[in-house]
């Protein structure tokens, strides 16, 4: 799968997520502009897990901090 395809995957799953509907950019942070609590990330990642079939660590999600650092991550973790 190509960043593109995971991207359009990761949109449908984190709209449940996406409180406020804020305009998802490479740039947004989940914990400033989507305002996700430690909660919610761990709901979220559980989501994406499963989806892709791969395990995102505790130290990665630490250093996953915007979108587009969790697509490029997402579509690394699926080689």
């Amino acid at each position: 799968m190509d960043r593109a395809e995971v991207d359009s995957k990761i949109r449908d799953l984190i709209a449940p997520f996406n409180k406020k509907g804020v305009e998802l950019t490479d740039a947004t942070t989940f914990v400033n502009d989507l305002e996700f609590d430690s909660l919610t990330v761990m709901d979220f990642v559980a989501e994406i897990e499963d989806e892709f079939d791969i395990i995102i660590t505790m130290n990665q999600q630490a250093e996953i901090e915007t979108y587009g650092l969790l697509v490029d991550a997402v579509t690394k973790l699926q080689d």
